[in-house]
């Protein structure tokens, strides 16, 4: 990269003559290739012009002013970003017009925001998504909330969140795409490539920003900003490989963590923001803070002030402050102290401009005024949404009760079933209670039959008065419907739980309906894994909805009623109770085999494993078949398995492949996701799915300096319970 910046600076100097002849300053020449304008921008800033484009401040309904218009006048019109959260573009083009007119060099402002799984259509939770195994769905709606985005004046997304999680008792759990490694890699290079498109600059993209970088996912106890311990090793065969997936489908930025990193945190973390990210990885466009995070290195007790705190963060390789102003009061008596070297604030300002060219911010730095009309809840955005919820949704639990019979009066009940804004998450952008379709609404409209209705309890609390009306619309019905689950703010961030077990109440709603004598279903809404140790046994089925989003109750519907066939598969490991915590599926041997070691009070294997999921069709699996038993590092082999649809249904089938080590120098976990495939299998059909097995990408294993190593020996491809050995020699 080094050399590409001085062959770009030389080459600046060569065409600056003609560029100025036509009173265009080279940098302003949309003809010229990027890293020459970004040399010669650089070349006419001060000291003081480069540390605003390092800094973010807040535009927007944040700042809790009547006329945001107003706010845009005070602000410093050089600052290199705004965290915009205003509902149209209004706003951002007053500001954006005094950076461009009012400013010596007129450099744009990037306008950033958390869209996280949607602006105003709102889709269904990250983890949702993750359960839905199908990446190119989940870039649909990235697409989609990057137009909206975009629309509303929005350049960048801190989306998306690719955290591992492996504690449900973690509320941000519901923000990234489960415990895997390897599915999450694969959502998180979909999701980039749909929020920035072929090309930044084209309409509808935007920027994309991989979070938390890294390990925030291993946050001890579930409790949230706190210290994590992780090994390199760990670090890098667990936590580093969604974001390398990301960086290497293109993501524009990156933001550093809260999470202290075995002593070092995140935000001022060499080694994983400069040496892997930069030097190793060769990402060059740039890295924000979290909110705040520069500042809360004085909490963590590495820094002793501010001015250490932001030497610290730059010089570690972090190139914009999100929001707490502590870059342009200390950065420059930094640099003329000589604790910050210029070298750092020149290559921060280079990445930070780079993305604003990629996206074409200087030749169209505003954004058209349309009317919410033209840009919002379009009808192609919302089939995409409850496509997607319906995909999400895993059936847990079905003793031949769904899907419902046509004409069975139906009972709904629970806090869950009229409830709009709990169907939306946390973080769920500018999305609004009255734009969601609730489960009550949506059942409604899907079945010929009048639904009955009775909240019986709130979400929680020990109120059951409720419950007496609950039993008896229960009783006056064929099957019940009960809707429970976690409040939107029950999950997401600073939203830690000591227990994942439902509220007592909706427990004893649920036993209270059941000894009405009808069938139950119930649906679950959460954020996260729930301990479903005293739901389960009372249910006939079990529906986990997540939260799904505008178009929950649509998709519920959908699915209730057997117009779609169940699909999803877990993303994440569901406990038998609390005390399982962390329990995922890949988890290395134990030194002991049988029972030794286990709990002896409670089952060590998990209540519903990662990858489960139930359908109203059943599967027939062929044998594994392979091209060859052998292979060489050099060489491909391809395995193949056949699976029939042997219901009445159609249905979508994911074949999961694993790979086994059994012996390696650095052991490996019992098992490990390397590939996935998601089709439609007509009933009585059956397809051939197949995995190409790269013995240097699916054999290998990195080791603690993030190199890979491919071993000879034998290997074990798994689906489902079948199993086939290969020998790599």
């Amino acid at each position: 990269m080094k050399k590409i910046l001085l062959f770009s600076a030389v080459l600046a100097f060569g065409i600056a003559a003609e560029a100025e002849s036509k009173d265009l300053p080279p940098y302003k020449d949309a003809s010229l290739p990027v890293e020459t304008r970004i040399e010669d921008l650089l070349s006419r800033m001060t000291l003081d012009e480069k540390i605003a484009q390092l800094s973010q401040y807040s535009l927007g309904s944040n700042d809790n002013v009547n006329n945001n218009g107003e706010m845009a006048k005070v602000l410093p019109p050089e600052i290199g970003s705004l965290l915009y959260t205003a509902d149209d573009a209004v706003s951002r083009n007053v500001m954006q017009r005094r950076a461009m007119e009012e400013t010596r060099l007129g450099i744009p402002i990037i306008f950033g925001y958390d869209t996280i799984h949607g602006f105003r259509t709102i889709y269904p939770i990250p983890l949702a998504q993750g359960a839905s195994w199908n990446p190119e769905l989940a870039g649909e709606a990235c697409r989609v909330a990057a137009q909206e985005s975009e629309d509303a004046g929005i350049d960048w997304t801190f989306s998306p969140m690719v955290d591992i999680a492996r504690d449900p008792r973690w509320g941000r759990i519901a923000e990234g795409y489960g415990e895997d490694p390897y599915l999450t890699s694969a959502f998180s290079a979909a999701s980039v490539r749909a929020y920035q498109g072929e090309d930044l600059s084209m309409p509808g993209s935007i920027a994309a920003c991989l979070k938390h970088y890294v390990g925030y996912g291993a946050s001890e106890a579930g409790r949230d900003y706190v210290f994590t311990e992780i090994s390199r090793q760990t670090l890098w065969d667990t936590y580093l490989p969604p974001f390398e997936a990301g960086v290497k489908a293109g993501a524009a930025t990156l933001m550093s963590s809260f999470n202290d990193i075995s002593g070092t945190p995140g935000s001022a973390n060499h080694y994983t923001l400069t040496e892997v990210l930069k030097d190793k990885w060769q990402h060059e466009g740039f890295v924000v803070s979290d909110w705040y995070s520069v500042h809360q290195l004085i909490n963590q007790g590495m820094a002793p002030d501010e001015a250490t705190a932001v030497e610290y963060a730059i010089n570690a390789g972090l190139d914009m402050d999100m929001v707490d102003n502590l870059f342009i009061p200390h950065l420059k008596n930094l640099v003329d102290e000589g604790r910050v070297p210029m070298e750092r604030i020149d290559d921060a300002v280079r990445r930070i401009l780079r993305v604003k060219f990629m996206l074409g911010l200087f030749e169209n730095p505003y954004t058209e005024e349309k009317p919410e009309s033209e840009r919002i809840l379009l009808p192609g955005s919302l089939e995409v949404a409850k496509e997607l919820a319906v995909e999400s949704m895993v059936l847990l639990k079905n003793e031949d009760v769904l899907p419902l019979k046509p004409g069975q009066e139906i009972a709904l009940i629970g806090p869950m079933a009229k409830s709009c804004r709990d169907l939306l998450g946390s973080w769920c952008g500018r999305g609004r209670a009255e734009d969601a379709v609730s489960i009550f609404d949506g059942l409604s409209v899907a079945v010929d039959t009048p639904v009955r209705y009775a909240a019986g309890c709130d979400f929680e609390g020990s109120d059951m008065s409720g419950f007496e009306e609950a039993v008896k619309v229960a009783s006056e019905s064929d099957v019940v419907v009960l809707c429970l689950g976690e409040k939107y703010s029950w999950s997401g961030e600073n939203a830690s739980r000591s227990n994942i077990a439902l509220p007592g109440i909706q427990e004893n709603l649920l036993k209270a309906v059941k000894k009405a004598g009808k069938p139950v279903v119930v649906l679950l809404a959460s954020g996260r894994p729930l301990d479903l140790t005293r739901i389960a046994p009372e249910a006939d089925a079990v529906l986990e909805i997540w939260q799904p989003g505008i178009m929950g109750g649509p998709a519920v519907a959908e699915i209730l009623t057997g117009k779609a066939n169940p699909s999803g598969r877990l993303s994440v490991t569901f406990p038998y109770t609390t005390g399982q915590i962390p329990i995922y599926y890949n988890q290395r041997n134990p030194a002991r085999g049988s029972s030794q070691g286990r709990y002896q009070d409670i089952p060590s294997t998990p209540m519903y494993e990662f990858g489960y999921g139930l359908s109203y069709t059943d599967y027939e699996y062929g044998e594994i078949e392979l091209s060859s038993d052998s292979l060489t590092a050099d060489s491909r082999i391809t395995a193949r398995i056949t699976v029939k649809n042997i219901g009445d249904m159609d249905g979508k089938e994911t074949v999961q492949w694993y790979i086994r080590d059994p012996y390696s120098t650095v052991t490996r976990p019992v098992k490990e996701l390397r590939h996935f495939e998601k089709r439609l299998i007509p009933a009585g059909g059956s397809c051939t799915f197949e995995f190409e097995i790269d013995p240097m990408r699916d054999l290998s294993f990195v080791d603690c300096k993030g190199d890979r190593i491919l071993e000879p020996g034998d290997y074990y491809v798994i689906v489902k319970d079948r199993k086939v050995r290969i020998t790599l020699k």
